[in-house]
């Protein structure tokens, strides 16, 4: 039976008149941070755009020889380029909500891919989150998501139910198809909570959309919220035809796997150029902060590169979590910036609400990037960094799988079913001594670090009750 979310009023319109009491309790439970008087006077626009299974090294710009992305390395070079930045997970639905919520994803009850099958979902996002479109209301920004939610098909976890003002996308976790964006026969297509059902390759249609999204913006003084999520270059790895047929003139020696996900990647790099040039015709592109990066590595048995870093998606290693990331701000961030910064997806809602001058609360584990992107140091950058993955199937089991950086040190569990291993990433990037034994006492602290997290995420549910 196709899930449908239910016909809700979009939230906006629900709280309107309540406002002031919403704006006083938030108030009561946050705190808002200041900065350096260097900021310009009004806070920018904000264009968040996260695409899907891109590796580090699946960018011209970090490396990649064989694939063109003008238009993605123009705008990272139009700002500054995060060499060490982390997703919060190697896979989908962790990452989106870490970046949502300013928190780890297993704290906010998504530990684990959400998906349209209750046997096989491993992830609830929980309904009193604070969403970052939600903490941006009181600065009075329009909120909007254009393509891949992933974190729930109904109520309560729809995008307008957790904030969002404006929502044209894709409810579900993959596509079966770019072109009839159908999963297990069911479509998840909406326009808000009216389910649409357009013709046409889903790069193109999440460009348009947002690219409409920005012209409709013009007219109204508000500044606005973007989230682009594009479902691009996931599976099933299907570029238009007459990319593919570019990319094998250009690269004749590339294998037909590969050659597929070169070309998906440059259609998604053209429908971002277009998004980016209507920025910069409408007169937006002055007073916008854009990030740009990757919800997790590349999947390394359909082309994927993730550069010089051992592992991919689903891979505790770094080449499943370290990911290409650029941030603009014209006249505040001088183009090629470059930063070692280790900085990681949840980081993104603290930096977007210190931007907006709007509280955001005192319990996020992400730190604001604002100090680096202003070109000072970040002491508190130098935190343990944690990831985790529940997961099903017979190589997981319902299990969750660990690591934790602190400085220099590593520990990775790959599997559930593995014990940790130790690596320091200075003198082995490639991770690939294990330290476990060697190194008892580094082993054993960052152990202790990690059961302290696995104690505090583990009051948050992660199971929707509706299904269980």
């Amino acid at each position: 039976m196709k899930t449908q979310p239910a016909k809700l009023m979009n939230p906006r319109t629900r709280t309107r008149c309540n406002s002031v009491a919403i704006q006083l309790l938030v108030l009561l439970s946050c705190f808002v941070t200041t900065q350096a008087a260097t900021l310009p006077a009004n806070p920018p626009n904000v264009l968040v755009i996260l695409v899907d299974d891109l590796g580090y090294g699946d960018l011209s710009s970090y490396g990649a020889t064989d694939l063109k992305t003008p238009h993605i390395d123009q705008l990272i070079h139009s700002g500054m380029r995060f060499d060490n930045f982390y997703a919060n997970c190697p896979v989908c639905s962790p990452t989106r909500a870490a970046l949502l919520s300013g928190k780890y994803p297993d704290r906010v009850g998504v530990p684990g891919v959400i998906r349209t099958r209750a046997q096989d979902s491993w992830g609830f996002l929980d309904p009193t989150a604070v969403l970052l479109p939600k903490a941006l209301w009181p600065a009075s920004y329009h909120t909007a998501i254009v393509g891949k939610w992933h974190l729930g098909l109904q109520s309560p976890s729809t995008p307008n139910e957790m904030g969002f003002d404006h929502f044209h996308g894709f409810l579900g976790d993959m596509m079966d198809d770019y072109y009839n964006h159908r999963r297990r026969g069911n479509n998840y297509m909406f326009r808000n909570d009216v389910e649409i059902d357009p013709p046409g390759h889903a790069t193109d249609l999440f460009s348009n959309w947002a690219i409409d999204y920005l012209n409709e913006r013009k007219a109204d003084k508000r500044r606005f919220f973007l989230y682009l999520a594009y479902n691009a270059p996931h599976t099933p790895i299907q570029p238009p035809a007459h990319w593919l047929a570019k990319v094998k003139r250009r690269e004749p020696a590339l294998s037909e796997k590969r050659a597929k996900l070169v070309a998906l990647i440059e259609h998604m790099d053209h429908g971002i150029g277009n998004v980016m040039t209507t920025l910069q015709e409408n007169g937006q592109a002055e007073n916008t902060l854009v990030i740009f990066t990757s919800d997790n590595g590349g999947q390394l048995n359909v082309g994927g590169q993730c550069g010089n870093n051992r592992g991919g998606k689903q891979d505790m290693y770094e080449g499943g979590i370290r990911v290409p990331a650029g941030i603009v701000w014209p006249g505040v961030i001088p183009p090629g910036s470059r930063s070692d910064a280790i900085g990681m997806t949840m980081d993104i809602y603290p930096t977007v609400c210190e931007i907006a001058g709007t509280p955001y609360a005192k319990d996020l584990n992400g730190v604001s990037l604002l100090p680096t992107l202003l070109g000072n140091s970040q002491k508190n950058l130098d935190r343990p960094l944690v990831w985790v993955r529940r997961e099903g199937n017979m190589r997981y089991q319902g299990r969750e799988y660990f690591a934790l950086r602190d400085g220099p040190w590593k520990l990775v569990q790959n599997s559930p079913f593995e014990p940790y291993q130790l690596y320091n990433l200075e003198k082995d990037p490639l991770e690939s001594t294990d330290l476990a034994t060697s190194e008892e006492g580094q082993y054993r602290a960052l152990t202790q670090k990690l059961m302290r997290h696995i104690q505090s995420a583990g009051q948050v549910p992660w199971q929707n009750p509706r299904t269980n």
